[in-house]
């Protein structure tokens, strides 16, 4: 499977597109002002304890309150409040926990207000960002990730990916991540990990315990609430997540990001440096390698396949809701069987929306009726093998006895909704327009308003791909024309998400002549 990651970044955001098969199958969204993310480390200060919930909310900075549930404190928590109140105080001066002397473990049934008080700093880090209108959400057993391994302070476990599978390969990681994890840190063991050297393995140690005494370094007279930890940027965190040998390209269209990019895989995988790209087209990126395209055909409220079946896709408070429907080309000679070739064909496609969408909580799939129970047993079988890709957290129930798949799935971050509607850019949502033989006009009105301020101005003209070819077309055409008459030099691109009257006036900084 060939991977390709597509990153357009701007002045205030970046969006991140991953790619399988030349299919998209992950959108990401970045505000670069963005100071809450899933990972970063806080030291917070409980405001509030609410025993009806057993939980408290915490103040991290964030406009609403964090919540921390008792059952995400961890039974350490005293060894992490002792380790805490003593890094604040300057008494505790390194990060190792080798002579550190664990408190006893709280109850796992207890009571939020039996261990912790208001107004108490705690070391907290973000679970969840935060969703609607929801603050984040934090737990108290830390993490540090790397790319092959995640390092867990307070623990003495060491677990290894399921996805590992062979036993003598899970046997190897155990004995080797033993013999080099520090003491009083746990060691989860991350598919990735898979067939590395112990040197690989001991560098990344080092490097997040280099990121752990970053943190306790931070806490030396600290006032709470205070970020200790930044969570990668999200193109990193990606790359950390998901970089495997399988990745055959990465694309950036900005020049410092590309260089970073370049930087950071130099560190953590040299031998893919080459896959990195940097873009320098003409077009916006998304347009040029055709992610635009998918966007707009994979979001909305139905999903189409290539067979003519679609799905309806319903959000509701509660859950998430959807219809598998056949459409009107489902073949007729084997009913049972083109069911089931159906509802094969929109498993997939469930998956992929899964992913896209990230949507999470309680999923319901209404799958066409089948009666067959082996088909049912492959179809439940094929969509596990489906999601298998999937990195969030997932659990697939078998069919019910009403034919309804029940899937839930990990909400870590806002779902990504992206309104693929548009108000006609023609008429402005009226229902009717200017006549369109009068475009041309409005075009040239404009550009003479433009030349009689900037008469030697190298302009950019972008327009609907159609109306591009109108103006390329023959030898003497309208850039010609405007040449020779007007002395204008005006280069024409299209914008495949424009409309068809939608036009805009560019100089050569790329800076957008209003006219209005």
């Amino acid at each position: 499977m060939g991977k390709e990651l597509i990153i357009n970044s701007t002045e205030k955001d970046v969006e991140i597109a991953l790619l399988e098969d030349s299919k998209l199958v992950e959108i990401h969204y970045e505000k670069l002002n963005n100071n809450f993310a899933v990972g970063d480390i806080f030291l917070g200060k409980i405001k509030r304890l609410m025993p009806g919930l057993n939980a408290a909310f915490v103040d991290i900075g964030h406009k609403k309150d964090a919540f921390l549930h008792y059952t995400d404190l961890g039974p350490k928590l005293k060894s992490l409040e002792k380790f805490t109140n003593l890094s604040v105080s300057g008494k505790l001066t390194t990060a190792k926990l080798d002579n550190f002397k664990y408190e006893p473990e709280i109850n796992k049934n207890g009571k939020i207000d039996q261990v912790l008080k208001k107004k108490q700093d705690i070391l907290v880090q973000i679970l969840k960002e935060p969703i609607s209108t929801k603050g984040p959400r934090l737990s108290c057993e830390l993490t540090i990730p790397g790319r092959y391994l995640v390092l867990t302070p307070f623990s003495d476990i060491i677990a290894v990916s399921k996805k590992i599978s062979n036993p003598e390969e899970r046997k190897r990681l155990h004995l080797l991540i033993e013999s080099i994890r520090p003491k009083n840190f746990g060691v989860i063991v991350r598919t990735a990990a898979e067939g590395k050297k112990v040197g690989d393995l001991l560098t990344e140690v080092q490097m997040m315990m280099e990121r752990w005494a970053g943190i306790q370094k931070k806490m030396k007279g600290a006032k709470a609430p205070v970020k200790l930890l930044n969570e990668l940027d999200k193109t990193s965190s990606i790359l950390r997540d998901i970089l495997t040998d399988s990745f055959n390209k990465i694309v950036v269209n900005n020049a410092e990001m590309y260089q970073n990019i370049k930087n950071y895989l130099a560190s953590i995988s040299p031998d893919q440096v080459k896959i990195v790209q940097h873009y320098k087209g003409k077009k916006p990126i998304m347009d040029a390698l055709g992610v635009t395209r998918q966007i707009k055909s994979s979001f909305g409220k139905t999903a189409t396949m290539n067979s003519g079946a679609y799905l309806v896709i319903e959000h509701t408070e509660a859950m998430h809701v959807i219809d598998v429907n056949s459409g009107h080309k489902m073949a007729t000679t084997n009913q049972e069987q083109a069911v089931f070739n159906v509802n094969l064909e929109s498993a997939e496609e469930i998956a992929r929306q899964l992913r896209l969408r990230d949507i999470g909580g309680i999923i319901i799939i209404d799958f066409i009726d089948m009666r067959n129970p082996e088909h049912k047993r492959e179809l439940v079988k094929a969509m596990r093998r489906f999601m298998k890709n999937d990195r969030a957290q997932h659990t697939i129930l078998p069919l019910s006895k009403f034919g309804l798949m029940q899937i839930t799935r990990q909400r870590a971050r806002p779902e990504v909704k992206i309104n693929t509607t548009e108000v006609c850019p023609t008429c402005n949502g009226t229902g009717k327009a200017n006549a369109s033989i009068l475009l041309m006009d409005d075009i040239e009105r404009d550009l003479n308003h433009i030349l009689q301020s900037r008469p030697k101005a190298k302009l950019k003209l972008f327009v609907h791909p159609y109306i591009e070819a109108y103006l390329k077309k023959g030898i003497y055409n309208q850039l010609w024309k405007w040449y020779f008459e007007k002395g204008a030099k005006v280069k024409v691109y299209p914008k495949a998400d424009f409309g068809l009257m939608e036009y805009r006036f560019y100089d050569k900084n790329d800076d957008e002549i209003r006219l209005d």
